[in-house]
């Protein structure tokens, strides 16, 4: 039976909005308002009529609750400032829901979003003259998962670009497999870097225990990318703390049965979650809170937080602290302790039965982690005085980490599960009979993804997403293809964008491993409406394979096409480059630009650490290449990384909306002169 499409213009809930705001901004009308009887509310911005092009770009942020998150955003994050400059104007609603999440089954986001769009067409008709407005629709991360479900159930929207998107396994499975690697692999992460970084051994496992062995080749094959984990020392566990209260927390009996029943990791006493399980008693010796800001400033900062790595922070009970919160306290564990995600709570004093958790153990220092959805969690703290007692209890974390081995799901579409089943189909490890991702997915948005839409799609995914496993972007194009047959690519490209995190910011945590992919996501939603506007085929989709749960990109040029340019350096022709304290080293970098994505506009360089790229060089073409060169000399000793930076842009202009970039790095091995 064809699913049921919904209707925003025949819905009666929606049919009375209204209009309480109307100014005119620097570049554009600013227009607000809502539905009445309803929670919906929605922010309109449209351009001037000379530069309009009958169109408009809706976002959805990872989290509902706001219409106005992407006001103030400046330079490349400018979204409005991007829609108003392509001739579209921009659309925000707070997806049905005024504070916090959404009660019910979820279908209000994609109810209310559609019912703001088409309302958004009659404001349009109204300024611009009769007309029906083409309708683009995208978000990220959560985001990415309503912009599917609004796409694929709704009737609202003519294209729409998912990017860095889940698949229903998704929550809480992907934080989980992260956590469980970060606690296991913690000694051993220097080894690993070393020998996947250019110029190491390229063996990853040499040197690590059977343990950390078997724990890398199976969070590597669950999905998460190798080369990601060079942020380790900074890496936290995503939105776990967030989601774990929900997601594992309704399967409340696996607890136990993690430490008790076999096949669980807890019940091998040879296992090293019992040599990090912490249960202690301790008492306080002095409590550390620091200021918080005042409220307006907090405010500020929340409204900000929409982005793909961001937005679940708005939930942290000690929002707005300036600074680390910590007790002293006596009878704290010592030595290799593994304390992160531990539960402290009070056993007695006026804070007794809270609960809180811990980042981390310093000597007589309990340094507390973010507090998600603990009531009155400042207040509290406050009353906390010398000499109450408190446990430290880590048995719930530990047992949380490996929650992804006991969600094998049947069938083989969920490729990181794979390695949990025998050949004859059977779950090596007990299965629990509640899968909670499907249910999470489902709830966040309304619906669960099935590759069924109408209209054009273009997918922008990360390769290095720490958060949004990489393969779940080819689970997606699978459904796709079931549902589309060899129409797919009459409706459908992914795009992959190497050296790329989860998030969606301009600037990355790290700018000599990472790049942003904004630049990409902006020329996909150009390229998009093109497609529908004018009949514009886009530039190919990336050619890549899916190897033992990651993907790989091709090598050449004309196989990887998509977006991004490629870029290969080396140091006096090697990956490796051994020189002495004095001596220089001549870089050289080839850059491959895939047909019709564009034209390199600069190229710049890191010698010694440096995140801003202080080095700028020629791009030259000739012979078949296009290439940048440098030089640089060493005068201490050590290793080093030079890495080299370039952008292209579709018609080789600056415009800080749509340039590309990519990176490659090469090792340099400084000895001492004699």
């Amino acid at each position: 039976m064809e699913k049921e499409i919904y209707d925003a213009k025949i819905d009666s809930e929606f049919r009375e909005p209204y209009e309480d705001q109307k100014e005119q901004r620097n570049g554009y009308l600013y227009i607000h308002g809502g539905f009445r009887g309803t929670e919906t509310r929605f922010s309109f911005f449209f351009p001037d009529k000379e530069s309009y092009k009958g169109r408009f770009f809706q976002f959805m942020a990872p989290a509902e609750g706001s219409e106005n998150a992407s006001v103030g955003r400046t330079g490349a994050e400018d979204k409005i400032g991007f829609a108003v400059k392509n001739g579209a104007y921009f659309v925000e609603t707070n997806m049905g829901v005024a504070n916090g999440i959404h009660s019910g089954d979820g279908s209000i986001i994609y109810r209310a979003s559609a019912a703001c769009a088409e309302y958004s067409r009659k404001v349009a008709a109204r300024l611009y003259g009769e007309h029906r407005p083409y309708g683009y629709i995208y978000g990220g991360s959560g985001g990415a998962f309503k912009t599917m479900s609004c796409f694929e159930n709704t009737n609202a929207w003519d294209g729409a670009v998912p990017y860095i998107h889940g698949s229903p396994m998704a929550i809480p499975n992907v934080f989980c497999v992260r956590a469980h690697a970060k606690r296991v692999l913690r000694h051993a992460f220097p080894k690993i870097m070393d020998a996947i970084e250019p110029g190491g051994s390229g063996n990853p496992y040499e040197g690590l225990s059977a343990e950390e062995r078997q724990t890398l080749l199976e969070v590597t094959k669950m999905g998460f990318p190798m080369r990601s984990w060079f942020y380790y020392k900074k890496l936290d566990d995503g939105a776990l703390p967030v989601v774990a209260g929900a997601t594992i927390g309704i399967d409340k009996s696996y607890f136990t049965d993690f430490w008790e029943r076999p096949g669980y990791l807890g019940a091998d006493p040879c296992s090293s979650v019992h040599r990090d399980r912490i249960v202690c008693q301790c008492r306080v010796l002095r409590v550390h809170i620091p200021r918080r800001k005042s409220e307006e400033e907090i405010s500020a900062e929340k409204e900000k937080l929409n982005g793909a790595d961001s937005t679940w922070k708005r939930n942290r009970s000690d929002y707005g602290m300036e600074g680390e919160i910590y007790l002293q306290a006596k009878d704290l564990p010592a030595g290799d302790v593994y304390a992160y995600g531990s539960a402290l709570t009070f056993r007695s004093g006026k804070a007794t039965g809270l609960t809180v958790t811990v980042d981390r153990i310093e000597g007589n220092k309990v340094v507390l982690a973010a507090g998600f959805g603990v009531k009155n969690m400042i207040p509290l703290l406050k009353e906390v005085k010398s000499g109450d007692v408190f446990v430290i209890d880590n048995s719930d974390y530990l047992a949380a980490q490996t929650f992804y081995r006991h969600q094998t799901p049947a069938g083989e579409e969920y490729i990181g599960w794979n390695q949990f089943t025998t050949a004859s189909g059977q779950s090596i490890y007990p299965t629990r009979e509640l899968s909670v991702g499907p249910l999470i997915a489902c709830g966040s948005c309304g619906s669960l993804q099935t590759g069924k839409f109408k209209g054009k799609m273009i997918v922008v995914a990360a390769t290095m997403d720490e958060s949004a496993f990489p393969w779940q972007a080819d689970w997606y194009r699978k459904k796709v293809q079931e549902n589309l047959g060899d129409k797919t690519y009459d409706h459908y490209r992914l795009y992959f964008f190497d050296h790329c995190y989860h998030d969606d910011g301009a600037k990355t945590v790290d700018e000599l491993h990472l790049v942003s992919y904004l630049g990409g996501l902006h020329q996909a939603l150009l390229d998009l409406s093109d497609w529908v506007e004018r009949g514009i085929e886009p530039r190919k989709s990336s050619g890549y394979t899916v190897e033992d749960g990651q993907i790989v990109l091709s090598d050449s040029v004309q196989e990887r096409c998509g977006l991004q340019p490629i870029v290969r350096v080396c140091g006096n022709g090697t990956k490796r480059a051994e020189i002495g304290t004095g001596e220089s080293v001549r870089f050289r970098a080839e850059i491959s630009v895939p047909e019709g994505a564009g034209i390199p506009v600069r190229a710049e360089w890191s010698f010694e650490g440096e995140q801003n790229y202080p080095e700028k060089s020629e791009i030259v073409s000739g012979k078949g290449i296009v290439e940048t060169c440098a030089s640089h000399t060493y005068t201490r000793e050590g290793t080093y990384f030079a890495v080299v930076r370039v952008w292209i842009q579709r018609d080789g202009k600056q415009d800080v909306f749509t340039e590309i970039a990519n990176i490659d790095r090469t090792r340099v091995v400084v000895h001492k002169n004699a």
